[in-house]
């Protein structure tokens, strides 16, 4: 029996990276899956994909996520998991290196990206989550508790999405789980925001870079978006998480070893 036989999910942010590689591993474990994506053009190739329904939309739009939940209720008769995977990077943008209106439109866009469309993701998906004993699951990063894994903004609304995990996880017990997955440095086209003027930047557009971040790693090395997909199979399986809520789980080569 595959793990998430016949498990109802929503993924945002899956037109690449973690997110694309998250809902190949949920398709082939059996789940039925809602894509959400920003740029239509993506999952072209996935189109015809028995048991895979993709929603075009932003997601720092309220209406996306409800859209999303609507779509699930309807194609799948209900929802088990909501994966809220979004997010855009700072590319360690140092706070005195920001100009004032880099740093008013940066705060405003990193925030609502990372941390207000995982409010409205939750928002939008607890009730029919909370009919099926689902499972909330959002996307950190090791900068959820540390430093040096981004620029003051970036760190700052990882920091928040974690207190978020930790919060709904009370505010939605017992019905529905709460929980995360936080990566460490993944090869990944991760982008920035326009507030910081990086949208035309990708984390990994800059191989040689990532390798030097390797180094610094105790397994030397930067991960693949594949190596993280166990702990979301974990997470948003019926049977193999049942007791676990208000926790990130790390995935980041040891970076963050005796935090």
């Amino acid at each position: 029996m595959k793990q998430l036989d016949g498990r109802r999910i929503i993924v945002t942010g899956a037109g690449s990276g973690i997110g694309f590689a998250v809902i190949e591993r949920f398709l082939s474990e059996g789940a039925k899956v809602v894509a959400v994506i920003r740029n239509p053009n993506d999952l072209q190739d996935k189109r015809n994909i028995p048991n895979l329904h993709i929603v075009v939309g932003d997601v720092t739009d309220y209406a996306t996520n409800k859209k999303a939940v609507a779509v699930a209720v309807k194609e799948f008769g209900g929802l088990d998991v909501f994966l809220a995977n979004v997010g855009i990077w700072d590319f360690y943008k140092k706070l005195t290196k920001m100009s004032e209106d880099e740093l008013n439109n940066g705060f405003d866009q990193l925030m609502t990206v990372n941390v207000k469309s995982a409010l409205f993701a939750a928002h939008a998906s607890h009730e029919a989550l909370s009919e099926n004993n689902g499972s909330f699951i959002v996307t950190g990063s090791n900068a959820c508790f540390r430093p040096g894994g981004g620029g003051a903004i970036y760190t700052a609304s990882k920091y928040a999405l974690r207190g978020i995990v930790g919060q709904l996880a009370l505010e939605f017990a017992p019905d529905v789980r709460v929980n995360g997955v936080a990566p460490g440095a993944t090869n990944t086209p991760i982008s920035g925001s326009e507030g910081l003027e990086q949208t035309e930047k990708e984390m990994n557009s800059d191989q040689a870079h990532l390798h030097e971040m390797g180094k610094h790693i105790p397994m030397k090395r930067v991960s693949s978006p594949t190596e993280h997909t166990d702990l979301y199979v974990l997470l948003a399986s019926k049977h193999g998480a049942q007791y676990i809520t208000g926790t990130m789980l790390v995935s980041d080569g040891g970076l963050s070893a005796g935090l």
